[in-house]
């Protein structure tokens, strides 16, 4: 085996993660996240690179703005592509137990496909949002509605009824602009946007920062950090990243057969538009019970068992569960969940300060999509963990508040430990 770092525990990254924010608090541009030094000594340093990635016009400024592929890569064979447009992450090329690379993650090959098919601002179908930074607000704000300080909010309606992953215009639909950075083992790229009062019918000015940085242990660290620049108004934030994630390759078909694991002991049951009800429930006993490994494909179909008609609404997984975080400070990174490949034997294992993450298994592909290999996307593809607040949160009082406000900053992390 040549590849990254030799299988580890949960309690082992997950200590070194804990160790790490709790020394130096939230996690800065620069900073690696585990054993940097003797990494970087064995392996050599990573680094970052860019190219041109053509143009496109921004809505912001109505302007053609060039777009850049910045290129992390370590001394295990791992590279990041991440693009300035939507701060998308094109690819993620890791080695298996053998040695042998391959892409992750499903993308598209052309800055084109990601303006036409990702995220199209033009239409209000949505879209899948492939690797996409997303915000305003990541998941779903029942009708486009939400009240804050005494003022209601209307946003744009892209999904049914209600209003997806910030709207029609999104940060994945925006350049960002983007800098060099690196750390004690670590390289990488900070992107920053500024997104005007009343974007997407949000409030307040927010300047936002995200930096993503890759060191040789296998961690691709994403930290979100978002000031509200207004004196006098707040606002709601939900930052995310939208990658799908198949461990045995973005070409390989369906993912069902690879195991995932989910850190907790509840989730929150939706209506028929994916609005969650308020209710926390528990997943003992249900096919939203992860807290073992499971194939994703062996329950999907299980209907009939309790919460089953939960997979009926959402044709299959598409939910938010709630992260056990008892004993956890906020801020403080927390053990998320685990996939893992039985073909490959490559794993991901993912870390965040956040409460809940979005476990969706690609239902929604139907096949139209052509991805960056050529080869078509279809149902079960690939998966996310949207680390993230809950979906609705702005209208459901007893969720945890995604309330920034003025003058105030955002800041989250989380990492994708990739490991074989």
């Amino acid at each position: 085996m040549r590849s990254m770092v030799r299988r580890r525990t949960w309690a082992t990254v997950g200590a070194a993660a804990a160790i790490t924010v709790a020394t130096v608090g939230s996690l800065g541009a620069t900073q690696a996240f585990a054993s940097p030094a003797s990494v970087a000594a064995k392996h050599g340093t990573p680094t970052v690179s860019k190219e041109a990635f053509g143009s496109v016009v921004d809505s912001y400024t109505n302007k053609l703005t060039p777009v850049d592929r910045y290129t992390l890569a370590n001394g295990e064979g791992m590279q990041v592509k991440i693009l300035t447009y939507g701060g998308i992450v094109q690819s993620i090329v890791a080695p298996d137990e053998h040695g042998h690379l391959a892409d992750v993650v499903l993308g598209f090959k052309t800055l084109a496909d990601y303006v036409a098919k990702a995220s199209p601002p033009v239409t209000a179908n949505g879209g899948p949002y492939f690797g996409e930074t997303i915000g305003r607000y990541g998941n779903r704000i029942a009708l486009g509605t939400f009240k804050l300080n005494g003022t209601t909010y209307h946003l744009p309606i892209n999904n049914g009824v209600n209003s997806l992953h910030g709207g029609l215009v999104g940060f994945g639909n925006h350049v960002w602009a983007a800098t060099e950075v690196h750390g004690k083992g670590s390289a990488g790229v900070q992107l920053t946007l500024v997104s005007p009062d009343g974007d997407q019918g949000y409030p307040a000015q927010l300047t936002v920062v995200v930096t993503y940085t890759l060191n040789n242990d296998g961690q691709l660290g994403i930290h979100y950090s978002a000031t509200n620049d207004s004196k006098n108004l707040a606002t709601v934030l939900n930052l995310t990243n939208h990658s799908y994630f198949n461990l045995a390759g973005e070409s390989s078909g369906a993912a069902y057969a690879q195991q995932v694991q989910i850190n907790a002991d509840s989730f929150t049951p939706t209506d028929t538009g994916l609005i969650p009800t308020g209710v926390i429930a528990p997943v003992k006993g249900t096919p939203f019970d992860f807290t073992k490994p499971f194939a994703i494909g062996a329950r999907i179909t299980d209907v009939s068992a309790p919460q089953g008609d939960q997979l009926l609404i959402a044709q299959g997984y598409d939910h938010n569960w709630v992260l056990n975080r008892t004993g956890l400070k906020a801020g403080q990174l927390g053990l998320a969940a685990r996939a893992s490949d039985p073909a490959s034997g490559r794993e991901l294992t993912v870390w965040t300060t956040e409460p809940g993450v979005q476990f969706y298994a690609g239902n929604f592909l139907n096949g139209t999509l052509v991805g960056i290999s050529g080869h078509t996307y279809r149902q079960s593809a690939g998966y996310t963990f949207e680390t993230q607040h809950y979906p609705n949160s702005p209208n459901q009082p007893n969720f945890p508040s995604t309330v920034l406000n003025a003058g105030n900053t955002y800041n989250s992390t989380t990492i994708f430990a990739f490991s074989s």
